[in-house]
């Protein structure tokens, strides 16, 4: 496949920017100004200014003098930066590789893309228009090669050209030397030459080139013809499970979203499939045609790749998308995968051992309706004290690693930290005979114990526990222990469960 790139110009990327928050600057003349060893430069000017011959890199004073209306606001440091990052993520819905040029420019790589608009001339058309839309004044390039779309974008005459497969060269020719974004003082030297355009002197011998210009010339102009690959950095890593669907009308009801939902998930799992790959988390974005992104996240408890199954993850959340004017791309990420075997899927559905499949799903449309942090799986730890005798497992499938300690009676519910309680005991190492918990006095009828439990050795520094199956007069039964003994001092009691 022939590689296409698209490179887009913001002629007044910040200025443009500053007339969309505050629309009155329009018809206004100001520029943005920094200063530099003292004196304040003009680093952006509307058009309003620029027909009143105020330019960038003209002195703020000098700017006055000529226009005495004239708005001066403070340049913000690293604004294009941020612009152009967020107009990089908006691109995203052109192609999924996408860079920022600084400081005034985006990078498309387009290869494979145009035909889903209907062709490069509406895809390239399409962009502009909407760029215009949105209040920013571009002109666009599309070429094999990067230099190229970059040097036609800033230095040709129409507001979108569009360069054929292998004509960089004659697209080059009657452009001055900067075109080839080679240093400034490079372009002095050849325009004192008299080499005005790319034209003079691109046939000239490498070797005089070299010598005269040194080797960044020729490496420019190997990259802008295509002989030497030059590299994106895109704005988003492109994620290796993602599938993208573009709508030719938006799209704002459910039942259209639910539709271009099953059509990426049958893809991606089709492709997850030839790979043995399963989904544990999974993105669906959705680009409104206003440049708001609408996003819902799904997860699974074990990795899947059954589609009706995420659709129906999915399917509780789309009621939480706002579609406003409509929806032109939907693109679906699967962000967390891991491996599933086919030896693994043909042990996990053995009948003899249960559906463990059929409960993962069942707990990940749970985990959809009341929150993934509501279902939780213990598993036993190597650990004494009751608290710590235990572990939250990770997944449906992970393993004990120890066996739970079911020697004594354990209640059914467990405080996560012991409360303190007041006793009356009739002599040390009986169980109280009355307790005060929550300013309610207990009487207890009956009682079992003590059962000792010590911290392990590595653990130092605590006394160990002596711990008594109590039932009251009402019949609740609640599992208390003492802390340390009576030849150390006065010890503490406290409840640590319930019993059912």
């Amino acid at each position: 496949m022939e590689r296409r790139y698209v490179s887009i110009w913001f002629s007044s990327l910040c200025t443009d920017w500053l007339m969309r928050r505050q629309p009155y600057l329009r018809n206004v003349p100001f520029v943005l100004s920094s200063t530099e060893r003292g004196r304040a430069i003009v680093k952006g000017a509307n058009d309003v200014a620029r027909g009143k011959g105020v330019n960038i890199g003209m002195a703020v004073a000098d700017s006055r003098a000529i226009l005495p209306s004239l708005q001066v606001i403070d340049d913000t440091p690293g604004l294009n930066e941020k612009l152009l990052t967020a107009i990089g993520e908006w691109c995203i819905r052109y192609t999924p590789v996408v860079a920022i040029d600084l400081p005034d420019g985006i990078i498309l790589n387009a290869s494979g893309c145009a035909h889903l608009w209907g062709g490069e001339e509406r895809y390239v058309a399409d962009i502009l228009e909407k760029f215009r839309k949105l209040g920013y004044d571009v002109r666009i390039c599309m070429a094999d090669t990067i230099g190229t779309a970059w040097a036609v974008a800033r230095y040709g005459r129409p507001a979108y050209s569009i360069i054929k497969a292998g004509e960089q060269l004659s697209a080059l020719l009657h452009l001055p030397p900067s075109a080839l974004r080679i240093e400034t003082s490079i372009a002095q030297r050849l325009e004192k030459l008299g080499l005005y355009q790319v034209k003079d002197f691109i046939r000239m011998p490498r070797g005089a080139l070299r010598r005269r210009f040194g080797q960044s010339l020729l490496q420019r102009i190997d990259q802008a013809l295509g002989q030497e690959i030059e590299t994106i950095e895109p704005v988003n890593p492109v994620v290796p499970y993602q599938e993208r669907l573009p709508s030719l009308e938006p799209i704002r009801t459910a039942t259209g979203i639910e539709i271009a939902l099953k059509q990426l998930l049958e893809g991606l799992c089709a492709r997850m499939a030839k790979d043995e790959i399963g989904l544990r988390s999974c993105l669906l974005c959705c680009y409104r045609i206003d440049g708001n992104v609408q996003k819902i996240e799904i997860g699974t408890n074990r990795p899947s790749r059954n589609a009706a199954h995420l659709f129906k993850l999915f399917e509780l959340k789309i009621p939480a998308i706002e579609p406003a004017l409509g929806f032109e791309l939907f693109v679906l990420e699967g962000r967390e995968t891991e491996r599933i075997s086919p030896e693994q899927e043909a042990i996990w559905n053995r009948k003899e051992e249960g559906n463990d499949v059929a409960i993962a799903e069942l707990l990940d449309r749970i985990a959809g309706k009341v929150g993934k942090q509501a279902i939780c799986r213990y598993l036993p730890a190597e650990h004494y004290w009751p608290e710590r005798a235990m572990k939250l497992a990770g997944s449906v499938q992970e393993m004990p690693t120890t066996q739970w300690r079911d020697e004594s009676p354990r209640p059914l519910h467990l405080l996560h930290n012991p409360e303190r309680i007041e006793v009356t005991v009739p002599i040390p190492d009986y169980p109280p005979m009355l307790f005060h918990y929550k300013g309610v006095l207990h009487k207890v009828t009956k009682a079992d114990g003590p059962e000792r439990i010590e911290q392990e050795w590595w653990l130092t520094g605590g006394m160990y526990r002596d711990y008594y199956c109590v039932e009251d007069e009402n019949g609740a039964r609640y599992w208390l222990f003492r802390l340390g003994h009576y030849d150390s001092g006065e010890p503490q009691w406290y409840v640590h469960g319930f019993f059912g």
